[in-house]
């Protein structure tokens, strides 16, 4: 029964590397794909190694995930987390989530990445300690979308809608984040106090 499971999660965790360098492959060949059918796709040898670097260091995030635990439910989390990082970066590169690209106001969200890795540094990987780094998250990334309207970070003109909208939904994938892992503590320890420690997780 014992070498039965072994197999089992052994089988499962190839099927989450597999999907997840699968994915890293996929978004990098697609811009190469596009650039010989439209000119709207132009990307030059540095977009590609940025790119390159960016969804690299997500795969390893989520290969991490997968070593520190068995757990499904932690595992989604590290996912989660991961692509969500991976997002808010591209998406605030390519094209700027407050304004366009080059508004500084968008450093703001180098914070709410920074409060993701300290948060993560001190929880350990540990699943309780990782729910509540990304509670803090959501939190940051939620002031951020209250400030901006506010403060009036935008150019004059653009709708505070659009923004509200794009962040509302960072805020909730961090949430979601944060979620998965703590229903894995609370799975890992039947309900009571305690956090999952790392690769102990079964």
């Amino acid at each position: 029964m014992s070498e039965k499971r072994a197999k089992v999660t052994f089988s499962t965790s190839q099927s989450w590397r597999v999907m997840a360098w699968s994915m890293v492959g996929v978004l990098l060949v697609l811009p190469a794909i596009a650039m010989r059918f439209t000119d709207e796709v132009n990307w030059s040898l540095g977009d590609f190694i940025f790119a390159a670097v960016l969804l690299i260091s997500t795969g390893l995030a989520i290969e991490v995930g997968l070593r520190l635990s068995r757990t499904g439910l932690y595992r989604s989390g590290v996912t989660v987390a991961a692509v969500t990082a991976l997002l808010l970066v591209w998406i605030n590169g390519a094209v700027g989530i407050i304004g366009n690209e080059d508004n500084p106001a968008n450093l703001a969200y180098l914070g709410v990445l920074g409060s993701a890795l300290a948060g993560t540094l001190l929880a350990k990987f540990q699943a309780r300690g990782m729910a509540r780094a990304l509670f803090t998250t959501a939190c940051a990334h939620a002031a951020v979308m209250i400030a901006a309207p506010v403060l009036e970070w935008g150019p004059p003109g653009e709708p505070a809608i659009r923004t509200a909208c794009v962040n509302a939904v960072f805020v909730m994938l961090w949430c979601l984040a944060a979620g998965l892992f703590w229903r894995a503590d609370r799975k890992s320890t039947g309900g009571l106090p305690g956090s999952e420690r790392p690769g102990r997780a079964d």
